[in-house]
């Protein structure tokens, strides 16, 4: 019986192309669901995992935060960062147009375009983490100074 091949998304292309190595989880869902479960779904530590979101800064820029899965992000300190007035989330009906990708299956790799991006410094005290794969289902495991260096991001706090 011939192997089913595996249907590489932007994601992992983006990192082919760099021949950044990653592990990919993958995983039954349908729908969206939030980093927690998927985290508890793969059995990738909490701790490891991280959710990606997308902010408009009061000038219309577009930013990519990746921050732990039971993060939060403080707008004022966000702005602050993003040199902005004020920054909203992109609301859930954009997403796609903006990023390329579907709610829970966004990840900070291959967007349809490379927005200004920025990893919770926390990510540093991790050898791997965990982000979305680039579709409701995937989750990639890969070192955050290859994710920075790949995305061009930057490592703060926010």
């Amino acid at each position: 019986m011939a192997k089913q091949k595996e249907m590489k998304t932007n994601a992992m292309r983006l990192l082919d192309k760099h021949k950044v190595p990653y592990k990919v989880l993958q995983y039954e869902c349908d729908t969206f669901i939030d980093g927690l479960h998927t985290a508890e779904i793969t059995g990738a530590p909490v701790e490891q995992s991280f959710k990606t979101l997308v902010l408009q800064g009061k000038s219309g820029q577009y930013y990519v935060l990746v921050l732990p899965i039971a993060g939060e992000v403080h707008m004022k300190e966000a702005a602050k960062l993003l040199k902005e007035k004020s920054v909203t989330m992109i609301p859930v009906k954009e997403i796609s147009t903006v990023t390329g990708y579907v709610r829970g299956g966004c990840s900070p790799l291959g967007m349809k375009k490379q927005f200004p991006t920025y990893i919770h410094e926390s990510a540093k005290e991790f050898s791997e983490i965990y982000i979305s794969g680039g579709r409701i289902g995937t989750s990639l495991c890969l070192n955050p100074l290859k994710l920075a260096e790949v995305t061009g991001a930057e490592f703060a706090g926010f």
